[in-house]
């Protein structure tokens, strides 16, 4: 049975950590300094050390389905508090983030990943691939998010190092870092509905791309994920309201280079 479940669910482990696809081609949008184009290049993804506690919990959980009926990955403690990254974003925010919707994908992905290993009826297995997809996506997204934040006077807001690997690659690929800030935001500001907007490593090319992606899907195939904006409306409608503008223009006084410059560090060694 495990076999047929690794297939349908489509989370693999290898290294030590995860590795998913949805199934479905996944959308890039490639920004580089003043021109984008569309590509993407599926291929096996190893995510970067930052992100190891998330991944590793659930590539645990699904080993742990092969002989066990209960998958209990956790949620993550937020690195600072609630009202740390005021006033940019609001403590309320903060809270009902963390703890209502970042909760809801960890308890749907654990109530996911027991009844797949509770069943071998078909249509079922095949059932749960939205839900693995969705939640497991809304947690590893999310476990990346807060370490991406940091309160200012605490790595918030601080540029990455001048003579950093990882500034020098957007400044190659991008032209400088306020030109990549401003492709970032368009993307996010772009992005239909509900979504995200990263700041990813092709593994393939070994170039940085801005990515979207739908929903909770998450970053996988040829992407090693570094930075990620949220622009699901929970993440900022209760303080900016529709300003979804102005939400993007202000989050860049709580990111966390450091945080970033230690992925992208991670991924290219």
């Amino acid at each position: 049975m495990w076999g047929s479940l690794r297939l349908l669910s489509r989370i693999r482990v290898r290294n030590g950590l995860p590795e998913a696809s949805t199934g479905r081609p996944l959308i890039n949008l490639r920004c580089r300094s003043m021109h984008s184009s569309q590509r993407d290049n599926p291929a096996t993804q190893t995510d970067v050390a930052g992100t190891q506690r998330a991944l590793s919990s659930v590539a645990a959980a699904v080993a742990a389905t092969a002989g066990s009926a209960n998958a209990n990955i956790p949620l993550p403690d937020l690195p600072y508090d609630y009202d740390a990254l005021e006033p940019v974003i609001s403590a309320e925010i903060m809270r009902l983030h963390h703890t209502k919707h970042h909760q809801g994908y960890v308890k749907n992905l654990n109530n996911a990943l027991n009844t797949l290993h509770s069943t071998d009826h078909v249509p079922t297995l095949i059932s749960l691939q939205p839900s693995l997809v969705f939640n497991g996506g809304g947690h590893l997204n999310h476990s990346i998010l807060w370490t991406n934040l940091a309160p200012v006077g605490k790595g918030g807001g601080e540029l990455p190092d001048k003579d950093s690997p990882l500034l020098k690659a957007i400044e190659s690929d991008f032209g400088s870092l306020n030109n990549f800030m401003s492709l970032m935001n368009t993307a996010a500001a772009g992005i239909q509905g509900s979504g995200w907007a990263w700041l990813a490593l092709n593994r393939n090319l070994r170039r940085l791309d801005i990515i979207t992606r739908s929903n909770q899907d998450p970053v996988v195939g040829a992407y090693t994920p570094l930075l990620g904006i949220d622009v699901w409306e929970h993440a900022y409608y209760l303080q900016y309201k529709s300003d979804r503008a102005a939400y993007l223009k202000n989050i860049w006084q709580v990111i966390h280079w450091k945080d970033v410059m230690k992925r992208y560090e991670a991924a290219i060694a």
